[in-house]
């Protein structure tokens, strides 16, 4: 019990995504409906029983930490230990790769008053359901240094290591010339005994826009919705009261999440519906992503589209992306059917 510390490195920036993240840091991007990223790796981390977890951003936080909180959603508003927040203090070019021994450096205080004896660090965008107490008995089993999960050879950017041996390597990060946890693991073999564990369970790294919007549709197939929203070990997120969806009496919904408050007076097929969206009556939405509070027009078609949060799509309005190339309706945007033509 309380053996792990949570670091969660929410520095990261990608261009690929850039249209979902002008306004909130990649963590605080929404899926699946009513979650944001961050929640399925705190989720974790909380039913690994880890008491203790500190997120380190940098770019575009306020959406994230209005999102977090207290911590109260994951029980992690506590007197002892609980929900840290240390935002990076220098915009310095090091801050920008994973595992950054330079940022967390700058709060190596907390790291000194940690009793924890193993930290667990990850990034803020992979989602899965993982047991991080797995993990641990096995790096205890076989005197690992350092372990790293992986999938089918790839790293999903989650290790294991003693707290000690992370703040030796944030110290000797000038002498070793190491500066990010991807430099021990290329540079260290030999020197300390690194090992992999294979995660076997559905995982998807979001860290394009192509991989958001494959990931997203992948949550309507009933075998993957399984393996991550487990009844035992909860992706617990931000509490929000509004009254159940109305469906209006021509309205058709097939294969689709749809989240609280909204109102559907059109057609949704292969579709995932966040909270508080209007959808027109014959209108048409297929194979996308609405997010919150967007409101679409009467006798609309969409298809392949990724809107943002409180998007306005008028009446008549016609909008298409592909399979390969969703077409991304940015936050607040105003579209209409002359705007198409």
């Amino acid at each position: 019990m309380n053996r792990m510390l949570g670091i969660i490195d929410a520095t990261a920036f990608r261009p690929e995504i850039e249209d979902l993240t002008l306004h909130r840091s990649l963590a605080a991007i929404p899926f699946a409906g009513r979650y944001r990223l961050i929640d399925f790796v705190l989720s974790n981390m909380v039913n690994s029983e880890i008491d203790s977890v500190a997120i380190f951003p940098k770019y575009s936080y306020r959406s994230l930490m209005d999102h977090i909180g207290s911590g109260k959603q994951w029980d992690l508003n506590r007197k002892k230990d609980g929900l840290f927040f240390f935002p990076s203090p220098h915009l310095h070019n090091e801050y920008d790769e994973f595992g950054s021994f330079r940022q967390f450096s700058d709060h190596l205080d907390f790291f000194l008053r940690s009793t924890q004896e193993y930290a667990v660090i990850t990034n803020s965008y992979t989602v899965c359901n993982i047991d991080y107490k797995q993990v641990l008995n096995r790096h205890i089993e076989n005197r690992c240094d350092i372990t790293e999960v992986r999938q089918n050879g790839e790293s999903l950017q989650m290790y294991i290591m003693s707290t000690k041996l992370l703040m030796d390597l944030i110290e000797d990060k000038t002498k070793t010339g190491c500066k990010t946890l991807t430099d021990i693991i290329l540079e260290n073999r030999k020197s300390l005994t690194i090992c992999d564990y294979e995660f076997t369970g559905y995982a998807a790294v979001i860290d394009s826009m192509d991989s958001y919007y494959k990931h997203s549709l992948e949550m309507l197939n009933p075998a993957i919705w399984n393996e991550v929203f487990l009844s035992d070990r909860p992706i617990l997120t931000k509490a929000k009261d509004e009254p159940p969806t109305k469906y209006g009496k021509s309205s058709s919904v097939k294969n689709s999440l749809i989240a609280n408050g909204c109102k559907i007076e059109g057609t949704v097929e292969n579709s995932i519906i966040f909270r508080g969206v209007h959808i027109g009556k014959d209108t048409v939405i297929k194979n996308s992503v609405i997010m919150q509070k967007t409101t679409i027009g009467d006798n609309c078609l969409l298809e392949h589209i990724i809107a943002d949060k409180d998007v306005k799509i008028l009446n008549s309005s016609q909008l298409n992306g592909t399979e390969e190339k969703p077409h991304v309706l940015r936050k607040k945007t105003i579209q209409g059917a002359m705007m198409n033509s």
